[in-house]
C-alpha cells in the first residue's frame, strides 16, 4: 500500500485505534476484538511490549484488511524498525527534525504530533502528511477550529480527549480523522478477558465517526 493509498484510507475510515498494550498476545487480541467491532486504522505504540513483533504477526494475518501503523516513535532507529514490521503509516507524539527525516525517508505515510501553530506549520513543512494535534484534549475540538482557519490546507487529527460523546464535535471543527486509545480499547478489558466489551466500544465508536459524517 502506497503513502497516498493509506493517507486516503485513513481519511476514508475515520478512526485509528492507538494501542498501548499490556502484552505481546494480548495487544493482538484487542486487535481482533477491534476489527470484529468495525475498527481497521490499527496503530500499535512502540510502548507496547515486543510492538515489532505485534505489527509483524497483525501484518500476516490480516495484511492490506486493515491499515496498520506503528506508533509513539521516538527513536530515530524505530523508522525502520517499523518498516520491518510491515508498518504502512508512522507516528510521533512530537515533532523532532532528525526524527521527521527518518520517517519521511522510510516513504510511509507520516503523522508527527503539534500543539502550537508554529509546531503544526513546522511539522507540515518537514513532510508530515497528516499533523497529529495531541494531546487533543488540551484544547478540544474548539482549539481545532481555532488551528483550522489560519491553516485551512493542513490536515489535523486530534489524539487524547477523543470521545464517543465528542466525536461529532472533532469532524464539525475539521478533523480529518480521530485517534482514540484507553477511551475506546482500555487494557482493563483486555486484562480481564473482557474483549466482547471491546467490540462494542469500537461499535459505539464506529457508529459516532459514520452519524459524525452525515
Amino acid at each position: 500500500m502506497n503513502k497516498e493509498t493509506t493517507v486516503s484510507r485513513i481519511k476514508e475510515l475515520g478512526l485509528l485505534a492507538v494501542l498501548r498494550g499490556p502484552s505481546e498476545a494480548l495487544t493482538v487480541k484487542m486487535v481482533e476484538a477491534l476489527i470484529a467491532g468495525g475498527v481497521l486504522g490499527i496503530e500499535v505504540t512502540f510502548s507496547t511490549p515486543n510492538a515489532p513483533a505485534v505489527v509483524k504477526e497483525l501484518h500476516r494475518k490480516y495484511g492490506d484488511q486493515i491499515v496498520l501503523g506503528m506508533g509513539t516513535l521516538t527513536k530515530v532507529e524505530h523508522a525502520q524498525q517499523a518498516v520491518d514490521a510491515g508498518a504502512s503509516f508512522l507516528v510521533s507524539p512530537h515533532t523532532d527534525d532528525e526524527l521527521a527525516a527518518a520517517m519521511t525517508a522510510t516513504g510511509l505515510a507520516t503523522m508527527m504530533g503539534a500543539v502550537t501553530p508554529s509546531e503544526v506549520v513546522h511539522a507540515y513543512k518537514l513532510g508530515s502528511d497528516v499533523v497529529k494535534l495531541f494531546p487533543g484534549s488540551l484544547g478540544g475540538p474548539a482549539y481545532l477550529k481555532a488551528l483550522r482557519d489560519p491553516l485551512p490546507d493542513i490536515p489535523l487529527m486530534p489524539t487524547g480527549g477523543v470521545q464517543v460523546e465528542n466525536i461529532a464535535d472533532w469532524f464539525a471543527a475539521g478533523a480529518v480523522a480521530v485517534g482514540a486509545g484507553g477511551a475506546l480499547c482500555p487494557r482493563p478489558f483486555a486484562e480481564a478477558g473482557q474483549f466482547e466489551m471491546i467490540s462494542e466500544r469500537a461499535r459505539l465508536y464506529m457508529d459516532a465517526v459514520r452519524k459524525a459524517r452525515e
